[in-house]
């Protein structure tokens, strides 16, 4: 975690703050880290050593969250949100514990990273007069080849 996180200075308090935006940082202490048993690869290792982590983000309760970024944070997050708010990311990718957190913690930053971002307005735009005609001409048309066909069958 050491690698990602910076030691903010700010209005004189030193907490450990992992830089998130320019304008969003998060308290290392609300992450919550458990390392568990990882499935895979590992030889004799894989049931000795618990290299997986599991890391755990109370998103719904984080004092460093804008409201608009929280929500949209909680739409993103889909299976990986709790009942609770709590985003809950297991990495087992790598054979180490710190690949493993590292890639936790990306993961979890990049995924405020994307909620950070304004959704882009919808532009409302009208169809264009001739694509109104031709959807029109065709509907007429297809109207007057099935009217052909019941015509020929009740002859019958």
């Amino acid at each position: 975690m050491k690698t990602i996180a910076t030691t903010w200075q700010r209005e004189g308090i030193s907490d450990l703050m992992i830089p998130v935006t320019p304008y969003i940082q998060l308290d290392e202490r609300e992450l919550e880290e458990r390392f568990i048993r990882s499935s895979g690869p590992g030889g004799q290792n894989v049931n000795k050593v618990s290299t997986a982590v599991q890391l755990r983000f109370d998103a719904r309760n984080s004092p460093s969250l804008p409201p608009p970024v929280r929500e949209r944070l909680e739409r993103l997050a889909g299976h990986l949100l709790t009942g609770d708010g709590v985003i809950v990311i297991t990495a087992n990718r790598y054979r180490t514990q710190e690949s493993n957190r590292q890639d936790a913690q990306e993961r979890l930053l990049d995924l405020i990273r994307r909620a950070a971002e304004p959704p882009v307005p919808r532009t409302a735009t009208r169809t264009p007069p001739s694509s109104r005609r031709k959807r029109l001409e065709g509907k007429r048309r297809r109207s007057a080849t099935k009217s052909l066909r019941s015509a020929a069958e009740d002859d019958d």
